[in-house]
């Protein structure tokens, strides 16, 4: 695991370690191959205090980047995004609204609105394939919404391209294997899948 980039006035990785939200062991992805290491960001969302450091310390370094006041809602995929969201709309004093899988699709749901011309901020925990935050996305615009930036704890990507500005607090490189090349599966280490969707 390689750390790409860090908040400058904190250490992230550390905080992520110290509350176990990075994990080590053999892991099967969501997207079917192997890890050495696993992210569960809940683990740290379980620490608000800890959870805000980390807000607070992104805010004081991007007010000049992102103009918060431009900014009506902020918006998160449900399940892993909701309490970063909330606690991140509480720091802004924005209203914090969700989105949710219903029949497999991402949904607004619970008397939640978007309207026409709102300017959203999108909230995720971790973003990997980014297939969430692009399905916020789409419902943004089936609204006549405006997303005017997207904001991870965690990015995991390779070669994504949001159509807005992405900002992450941490981006990580982790080496992942094809279950038939697995050098971890090849030392009989057990296999584990803590993630939260199976196919």
């Amino acid at each position: 695991m390689k750390v790409i980039k860090q908040l400058a006035n904190i250490d992230v990785e550390s905080i992520l370690k110290e509350t176990k939200a990075i994990m080590s062991g053999h892991f099967k992805l969501t997207s079917g191959y192997h890890s050495e290491y696993y992210v569960q960001c809940a683990r740290l969302l379980q620490y608000p205090q800890k959870t805000s450091l980390l807000i607070d310390s992104f805010l004081g370094l991007h007010r000049d980047k992102i103009d918060f006041e431009e900014i009506d809602t902020i918006i998160s995929p449900a399940v892993g995004g909701i309490l970063f969201g909330y606690l991140l709309a509480y720091k802004l004093q924005k209203k914090m609204i969700f989105a949710e899988r219903k029949d497999g699709n991402m949904v607004i749901r619970r008397g939640f609105d978007i309207k026409s011309g709102e300017r959203l901020l999108i909230a995720e925990d971790v973003v990997t394939t980014g297939g969430s935050v692009f399905e916020v996305i789409d419902i943004c615009n089936n609204k006549d919404a405006k997303v005017n930036s997207v904001i991870s704890i965690i990015d995991r990507s390779s070669k994504i391209e949001f159509p807005y500005p992405y900002y992450s607090f941490i981006k990580l490189d982790i080496d992942k294997y094809e279950p038939d090349n697995c050098p971890l599966c090849k030392q009989g280490i057990d296999i584990d899948y803590p993630g939260s969707r199976k196919d």
